[in-house]
């Protein structure tokens, strides 16, 4: 296992890196050797999503720029940012880390003033999105009081740990997206389980879900299958006096 000075505060320590390490993909033994290890440049594209700066200002420490963001393309096209998702997310609840009691809430974050010139048709972009989800047009931006701005529906265990993120424009309403989530939430079960559609793979899913209750999102929930069972969060009084 290689072993790396913690050069910042938010790196892999060892015992994260031996979790990690078995779920990348083989390291070709074709082509000439990287002069940069995979620890690095995971923890160089770990520092630039969490601090939001240009791919240029990331720190020399964890290797080139241009390494790390072939990298981090690369395993978005192909799908292992995913399939590194899933594995960490079925070895924690093999070791009964999370809790499959599920909340679902959104919030609005403002897009960057750049965001205004992105092309409807994103398939004949410079550099199409490509990954495992399809680009929606809009490219989940929307327009709502505070300009343009893209909603992040999220899932998460009463543990606090986060199971689905979706994406769309700000103005899209929460209650549509609801189910959406929900069927998205997916994760593979290490030991004995029941099979889902006849597939040789078992899966977990949530137990009880909870959604903020809003005015005509009824016709959502019975959709859901009977198995759930919802628990529909009344909207606090002071709220629904603020938006009228």
């Amino acid at each position: 296992m290689d072993t790396l000075a913690v050069t910042r505060r938010h790196d892999l320590t060892d015992a994260q890196w031996a979790a990690l390490a078995p779920l990348l993909p083989a390291v070709s033994v074709l082509g000439r050797p990287l002069k940069w290890s995979r620890r690095q440049l995971i923890d160089g594209i770990r520092w630039r999503i969490r601090v939001g700066a240009p791919w240029r200002d990331v720190p020399a420490d964890y290797g080139p720029w241009q390494t790390l963001y072939w990298l981090f393309r690369r395993w978005q096209r192909d799908g292992t940012w995913q399939m590194v998702l899933t594995g960490l997310q079925a070895h924690a609840d093999a070791a009964g880390r999370i809790r499959w009691d599920v909340s679902v809430d959104s919030t609005s974050v403002r897009a960057h003033q750049h965001a205004a010139g992105a092309r409807r048709d994103s398939g004949l972009q410079r550099e199409p999105p490509g990954g495992v989800d399809t680009e929606p047009d809009d490219h989940a931006l929307g327009r709502s009081r505070g300009g343009r701005t893209t909603k992040v529906h999220l899932a998460c265990e009463q543990g606090r740990k986060a199971l689905l993120l979706l994406l769309t424009a700000g103005h899209r309403g929460d209650s549509p997206q609801f189910v959406p989530v929900l069927q998205g939430i997916r994760v593979p079960r290490l030991g004995p389980g029941r099979h889902v559609h006849g597939d040789e793979r078992t899966w977990v899913r949530p137990r009880h879900v909870g959604h903020e209750r809003r005015a005509g999102a009824v016709r959502y929930w019975v959709s859901l299958p009977k198995r759930l069972v919802l628990k529909a969060l009344h909207r606090p009084a002071g709220r629904a006096a603020r938006r009228g």
